[in-house]
């Protein structure tokens, strides 16, 4: 199957220059969802994942569906003061700024493998970011997976040794 086919670009967005990467076409087809969360889910079943965490909002939406594929616990990153319980922060930079996620400081322990997950792979900030959350808790990052990886970014060197799958690449 074609998955390119259901991503849609829009020039200019968030702001010019930009050509953001919409996975909605994608997560609108039944066969095409099912498709990416299967050939991802089909790449770390054997990795003995215990949770995936994705980031709000499109990395909830893929880590949900990877998460029950997998048989293992879901984790949110949000934004700060979003989540009610005590929380564990990592920073990140943007091209325009800094960031910051979340997690419940006893959603990950020590004895977890994790799955980080997202739609995009770019400049490797945010799944480094997640990374961090991941080492504080002493837990063991399994990979990364996303649906596209922008290679002209370079944001893969950021992530380390740990396994890496993209299931679409743009040059």
């Amino acid at each position: 199957m074609n998955l390119e086919s259901y991503i849609r670009d829009i020039p200019d967005f968030p702001q010019k220059g930009v050509i953001f990467k919409d996975i909605t076409p994608l997560l609108g087809s039944p066969e095409g969802f099912r498709t990416a969360i299967d050939m991802i889910a089909e790449e770390f079943e054997d990795a003995g994942i215990t949770k995936v965490l994705g980031a709000e909002a499109r990395g909830f939406i893929i880590g949900g569906a990877l998460a029950y594929k997998l048989g293992a616990g879901f984790v949110p990153a949000r934004k700060p003061g979003k989540l009610p319980a005590e929380t564990t922060s990592a920073s990140y930079e943007l091209e325009y700024g800094t960031d910051s996620l979340e997690i419940h400081s006893d959603a990950i322990g020590p004895d977890d493998i994790v799955l980080i997950v997202d739609d995009v792979l770019a400049t490797g900030g945010t799944a480094s970011a997640k990374n961090s959350l991941v080492e504080r808790t002493g837990a063991r990052t399994a990979g990364y997976a996303f649906l596209i990886e922008l290679d002209f970014l370079g944001g893969r060197h950021k992530l380390g040794d740990a396994r890496v799958v993209s299931l679409m690449h743009v040059l």
